[in-house]
């Protein structure tokens, strides 16, 4: 069997963790800040979301990883890989904002944690 979709986006989700971090690094720069947020609203944003993609991308992998060597149908796997791509960028968008966009956070947090309990469901469900 072996990993062959998730793999995609793990990789497309580790591009886009790279540039949530740079937008970290660029926005400390930018108000003279190493560590914490410095009162700064634009750079607690920024920390939020890539804290918060860091949070809950790792589970979110792991899970669809452990349904990929369980055998699960590839077009279940694009979808709950599209699901949360889709979700992390909305998420990432809405909460980056000032104020928040919150049609696309709450979009992107509804994706996320519908793609973590899909998972864990069908991996319980076939457990059986």
């Amino acid at each position: 069997m072996g990993l062959h979709i998730v793999p995609l986006y793990a990789a497309l989700l580790a591009l886009l963790f790279l540039a949530l971090s740079v937008r970290v690094m660029a926005e400390r720069g930018r108000v003279g800040v190493a560590i914490g947020a410095g009162g700064s609203i634009a750079l607690e944003r920024r920390i939020r979301v890539h804290g918060n993609f860091a949070e809950y991308v790792p589970l979110a992998l792991l899970l669809l990883a452990f349904l990929e060597l369980r055998g699960s149908a590839a077009w279940y796997l694009h979808l709950l890989g599209l699901a949360l791509l889709i979700g992390r960028l909305a998420h990432a968008v809405g909460v980056s904002r000032e104020p928040d966009i919150y049609v696309l956070r709450g979009a992107g947090v509804a994706l996320t944690i519908a793609v973590i309990g899909l998972a864990a469901l069908t991996l319980i469900v076939r457990a059986f």
